[in-house]
């Protein structure tokens, strides 16, 4: 939680639109979204870091869980709203989380090229600083705009709700968003999105779920990255597979790899179930 953790709030920039993201101003606006609709988006929350126990001897241990509880519950009212936003216009959005280095970009690019054609598709990049990734995305063609968090560690559901206004995201369409390189924050923050996708490269150790459970816990689909370089890496399949099973038996695994294309379609094939039983349900 970054409460503890020692991740600063800084200062959130979405390209085009400076978002202070570090106060209390108790303030509110009203949101329009691309259908229409409006809804009011206070301000109110506060995401301001707390030093951790041992830096903090004022701040008792209960403070510490109330503090915790009043950021989350404020971010998942507006992954509430954000949610129900994309669910009426039916929007179907994944959350791609992973530790940094995991191939999620590359990754990304490979997907859109390969479902271009068949399904829109719009990227949210959330990384401290720099747009390149963002850039990488619209190479490809596909609409994006990057969230740098400046000292946060993780997007929130509220940064993720401007950047949808502006993305001005299709009917029908998929929302990919694209976390801070992280495999802590993120796994407590709901984006709104319909699933967590955690990305492990085999190029990391095998032990990362249960090293990292909440992260494995949360999400729905591993997709075991960089698996061409197995023949290269000291690293188990199985093992990993074990290991996240452990701290979730209902995961799914799909190995791929985005430079060889290997595991893509069965990838892809799951984005199209996903979505289908979303749009039924």
């Amino acid at each position: 939680m970054c409460t503890t953790c020692g991740c600063g709030s800084g200062e959130v920039k979405i390209e085009g639109h400076e978002h202070h993201h570090d106060h209390d101003h108790g303030d509110g606006h009203e949101h329009t979204h691309a259908d229409g609709t409006k809804h009011a988006h206070a301000h109110s929350h506060s995401h301001a870091y707390t030093p951790a126990r041992s830096h903090a001897p004022g701040v008792s241990a209960t403070r510490m869980v109330q503090i915790e509880q009043d950021i989350l519950s404020k971010n998942n009212a507006y992954a509430a709203q954000n949610r129900k936003n994309l669910a009426a216009r039916g929007i179907f959005t994944l959350n791609l989380v992973s530790s940094p280095g995991s191939g999620k970009t590359t990754l990304l690019c490979k997907t859109i090229e390969l479902i271009k054609g068949r399904q829109r598709v719009a990227v949210i990049e959330g990384d401290q600083q720099t747009s390149q990734d963002a850039e990488r995305i619209r190479a490809t063609g596909a609409p994006a705009i990057q969230i740098n968090t400046g000292k946060g560690c993780h997007l929130d559901a509220h940064m993720v709700g401007h950047a949808m206004e502006k993305l001005e995201l299709p009917e029908n369409s998929l929302l990919m968003v694209e976390n801070v390189g992280n495999l802590v924050c993120p796994a407590a923050f709901d984006l709104g999105e319909a699933h967590k996708v955690v990305i492990l490269s085999v190029t990391e150790g095998e032990d990362k779920p249960i090293k990292y459970p909440d992260m494995f816990r949360a999400a729905r689909l591993m997709l075991l990255n960089k698996c061409d370089l197995l023949p290269y890496l000291d690293f188990s399949v199985p093992k990993a597979i074990e290991f996240a099973r452990q701290v979730n038996p209902e995961i799914v695994v799909i190995e791929v790899s985005a430079k060889s294309g290997a595991g893509m379609t069965a990838w892809l094939d799951w984005i199209a179930q996903e979505q289908e039983q979303a749009r039924q349900a």
